[in-house]
């Protein structure tokens, strides 16, 4: 997955942080956490948990990730293999009186945004992954990860960069983490498929359900649903917020691939995580009903 924001940062400081990212990522595997005792449910308030929500945002510390989890009444934070003792002190400090609403699940391998791309897409210095082909009116375009968007002019099909897709036609990153591109080319084949799934309409699912992404560099993969409104600190000021959190595996490159069911219903497009589809990870997705709407366009 790939960092992207808003206004562009230096380029080439920028593009090495990028590498940096791709070639970074850890082998992870599912970390035991115990299981909750029914004593540990639903004893902080609403507001207590928002509080303790607040805190880990503020505390700042990159690659932790967080959500609040419904059955432990607990605000679950992820921390990756990089997050010291001493910080998650840090996290529990700036908690106060509600650190105890949080609960701390660690996981190997290093959260990052997976830089490279469904069908590969070529930016001028880099890869990622189409999310959905969208359409509004009779004008056709596809949404990706913003943090692939960011900084990009013309996207390619091809890694030489013979093949035009189109320009950018919109980008957010951080705190969202979509873009839109706009075919230029008129003789590219545009369909609705994600990997072999007809998309028929888009929604956000709900913890547990059954999920697929597919990516350029892992091809199709599957998992389920672990958690919704999740925020995801990335370091070096690049926190987005609202991810859908799940088990499904992916790799530098598979950025702003689609996250859908079996059932034709799209729902995400692949922010970041952590670990591999070798041994397993962690995987963020942008909700892509936020970014149909954002931009008024509509899957086919």
């Amino acid at each position: 997955m790939r960092t992207k924001r808003t206004t562009p940062r230096s380029g080439i400081a920028r593009r090495t942080r990028l590498i940096a990212v791709s070639t970074g990522l850890v082998a992870a595997a599912a970390f035991t956490v115990p299981a909750a005792n029914a004593s540990d449910a639903s004893t902080f308030s609403t507001t207590q948990l928002k509080s303790a929500n607040s805190a880990v945002l503020k505390a700042d510390v990159p690659g932790t990730a967080w959500a609040t989890d419904a059955k432990t009444g607990k605000v679950v934070v992820t921390v990756d293999s990089t997050v010291s003792k001493a910080e998650i002190a840090k996290i529990k400090q700036a908690a106060g009186a509600n650190a105890g609403a949080l609960q701390i699940k660690s996981t190997p391998g290093k959260i990052n945004k997976l830089i490279k791309g469904g069908d590969a897409i070529y930016a001028t210095s880099w890869r990622c992954s189409l999310g959905f082909n969208v359409r509004s009116g009779s004008t056709n375009y596809f949404v990706t990860a913003g943090h692939c968007t960011d900084g990009a002019g013309t996207w390619y099909s091809n890694s030489g960069r013979t093949t035009v897709l189109g320009p950018t036609a919109g980008s957010s990153f951080p705190t969202n983490d979509y873009g839109l591109v706009r075919y230029s080319n008129t003789t590219i084949a545009k369909d609705g498929t994600a990997g072999s799934v007809d998309i028929t309409s888009a929604a956000t699912p709900s913890v547990g359900t059954n999920v697929i992404r597919t990516g350029s560099t892992t091809g199709t993969r599957t998992g389920r649903v672990t958690a919704l409104n999740a925020t995801v600190n990335y370091g070096g000021g690049d926190v987005v917020y609202g991810m859908i959190q799940t088990t499904v595996c992916a790799e530098p490159g598979d950025s702003g691939g689609p996250l859908y069911g079996s059932n034709g219903v799209a729902y995400g497009l692949t922010s970041g995580g952590s670990g591999n589809c070798t041994s397993g990870g962690t995987t963020f997705f942008q909700p892509v009903t936020e970014a149909l709407s954002a931009y008024g366009v509509s899957v086919f």
